[in-house]
């Protein structure tokens, strides 16, 4: 897709930049379409309709749907809704996914090579500035009107602003702070001074909320402020330099506390209730009751290339079928890396799926599925001379042979093979067992549990679990956890195919376990039985009982940040995440690709923040660029 260097309405570029162009707002519009402010807050009824304005520019791009009346321009307009840019910005640079388009700047995101002036960084901007914008306007005007409910519309904005800078702070650092229409410059704030607004901010609005679950649907209540003070005390260290974990600990227990609860209905009978918070009746089927703030998506009503349509569609491609998921067509873009999909406990069976080659190499012996017996376990080729099956083995002792014969079989000790060797020795457990004839050389590569995971949600057949190359979608497990089918297996509301009626949650109730549980082992005053408690409970949903419940001698660092991965994965957290345990840039943790090499290579520290754009330079002189751009 070509594109021009990035346009932005006034709209987007006021709330950053300069506020000159507010007066026209108080015009008269020619158009008497045109809704006037003094129509929008000319009482609490129509100032409600301008708060939904507010939720809306996060999920929607524009004046008029999917495509035609864009609010940042320049860039294609689906690409600039901003879960799809988080999807960008905190899940493509990490080892949680790949995408194979070739959009000028794209494929730098997962290289982690991007520029200062990279379309899509810089659209990320431009849409939070946006949210400033719009609700700063909407501060000052709802302001003026003496309706009590209209105090809690105010507060519901201002949520909304503090949600806008933590997300800047989080991908930009230092940036400028406005909270009111000006026409002078902005100086550029520090981390640490965006981190005390934001901490500020909703510190003094959770008492003018909606109470605890009281508010409608897609709107945040109290909760919701406590949410994401948790996810601000969680990173404060990063933000500011500061610890503040017991902070993280007391707002994510009155989360933890509150009458959000964790969804346990199997509304679609397969034995499961994790998928249906990725349904398209996830307003309803359950999932709600753990949706601390989600942005609401609809097929007829909403309709955007961003959002869960993107994450939908994007997922598609090989010999998957589209209409299993509710759309009429794949987008053959996104899949995941085998950093992912070995963190979780996934079937034999499924893993097998996808290796394309059976080959006449195979496992025999005592400690394979089959025994001494005929037949042996097939391998696959999966290069010249190159062979692996993935098999749930026994205490017991193994070779490798050919063609169900003994004329060729190899054994041996240490990962040597020898042609007639000796049975080698193996210990139970799930491998991927690789057989090299090119070195004769063999590996047991011990990496999953006994256990199927139903978070696990991944496209297998045809599919490698290697990625060699990142263009073509074969390469990398797809990732199904998007579907725009309900719980009773009928497509959403758009019969086209097209958008898709998924809501996204931006926070839901086991972030806040996680958060939980983690500040509690960084030192925060948490209970560490508690911790091992709450993420049993969400154990216990992914694997239908409590046979993979964790004692406290499990609970490690390493152990939540793993299962941050398998229960959060793709919904936007992950960037955050690595930064937060010095992973993301460092060799400390290398997946597929990172750095631009099929293997992994560290980065430079100055990736964990994202460029300011360099239209924002040329035009407020009171901005620096971030170190390294």
């Amino acid at each position: 897709m070509k594109r021009t260097s990035l346009k932005f309405s006034f709209i987007a570029l006021s709330a950053l930049l300069v506020m000159s162009c507010h007066d026209e707002l108080d015009q008269t519009p020619i158009d008497p379409d045109t809704v006037t402010e003094q129509d929008v807050f000319a009482d609490a009824s129509q100032a409600k309709g301008a708060l939904a304005k507010l939720y809306a520019s996060l999920a929607l791009t524009g004046q008029q749907g999917p495509a035609g009346q864009p609010d940042i321009s320049g860039i294609d307009e689906g690409f600039s809704q901003y879960t799809r840019m988080l999807y960008n910005l905190n899940e493509l640079t990490t080892d949680h996914a790949v995408v194979g388009w070739g959009d000028p700047g794209l494929p730098d995101l997962h290289a982690m090579s991007w520029s200062s002036g990279n379309d899509f960084t810089e659209a990320m901007y431009y849409r939070l500035a946006q949210e400033v914008s719009f609700t700063n306007s909407f501060i000052a005007n709802a302001n003026l009107l003496t309706d009590p409910i209209v105090e809690q519309y105010i507060a519901e904005a201002r949520f909304l602003r503090a949600f806008a800078y933590y997300n800047l702070m989080d991908l930009y650092g230092n940036v400028p702070l406005t909270t009111e229409i000006s026409t002078e410059l902005p100086e550029q704030a520090s981390r640490a001074e965006i981190f005390s607004f934001v901490e500020q901010e909703l510190l003094d609005i959770q008492s003018s909320l909606a109470t605890d679950g009281s508010n409608e649907y897609g709107r945040v209540d109290e909760v919701a402020a406590w949410a994401l003070l948790s996810k601000l005390y969680l990173n404060a260290e990063v933000f500011t330099g500061e610890a503040r974990y017991n902070e993280a600990v007391e707002f994510s227990e009155k989360v933890i506390n509150s009458s959000y609860s964790i969804n346990t209905n199997d509304a679609n009978g397969n034995g499961s209730a994790y998928d249906e918070l990725f349904l398209a009746d996830n307003n309803v089927n359950g999932a709600q009751n753990e949706f601390i703030f989600a942005l609401n998506f609809d097929g007829l009503q909403s309709q955007t290339f961003g959002g869960t349509t993107f994450l939908t569609h994007a997922s598609i491609g090989g010999n998957m079928n589209a209409l299993d998921y509710g759309v009429n067509a794949g987008w053959a873009g996104l899949r995941t890396t085998d950093a992912l999909v070995k963190k979780f406990d996934v079937t034999d069976d499924a893993l097998n799926n996808s290796f394309n080659t059976i080959s006449n190499w195979a496992i025999i012996g005592s400690a394979t599925p089959n025994g001494w017996n005929d037949p042996d376990t097939d391998m696959y080729e999966v290069g010249t001379d190159v062979y692996q099956i993935f098999a749930t083995l026994s205490d017991g002792e193994m070779k490798f042979r050919r063609d169900n014969d003994w004329a060729v079989n190899y054994g041996g000790a240490d990962g040597n093979a020898e042609l007639n060797g000796g049975n080698i020795s193996v210990d139970a457990g799930r491998y991927l067992i690789t057989l090299d004839l090119n070195n004769n050389t063999y590996t047991l590569e011990s990496i999953y549990n006994d256990l199927p995971d139903a978070r696990a949600m991944f496209y297998t057949n045809g599919q490698s679990l290697e990625i060699e190359e990142i263009p073509p979608f074969e390469q990398g497990f797809a990732v199904t956890k998007f579907k725009n089918i309900d719980s009773n297996g009928n497509q959403g509301s758009d019969n086209t195919g097209n958008y898709v009626d998924t809501d996204y949650p931006v926070i839901r109730l086991p972030e806040i376990y996680l958060n939980y549980a983690e500040a509690t082992l960084r030192g925060g005053n948490g209970s560490e039985a508690t911790a091992v408690n709450l993420i049993n409970e969400i154990r216990e949903r992914a694997y239908g009982n409590s046979s993979a419940s964790i004692n406290s001698s499990d609970l490690t660092l390493e152990f939540v940040l793993d299962e941050r991965s398998r229960e959060l994965y793709w919904e936007g957290q992950r960037r955050t995440d690595l930064i937060r345990y010095n992973l993301f840039t460092t060799n400390d943790y290398l997946w597929p690709f990172k750095g631009d090499a099929q293997n992994g290579v560290s980065v430079p520290e100055f990736r964990t923040l994202f460029p300011i754009p360099n239209d924002l330079l040329s035009i407020n002189p009171n901005l620096t660029q971030n170190e390294g751009y």
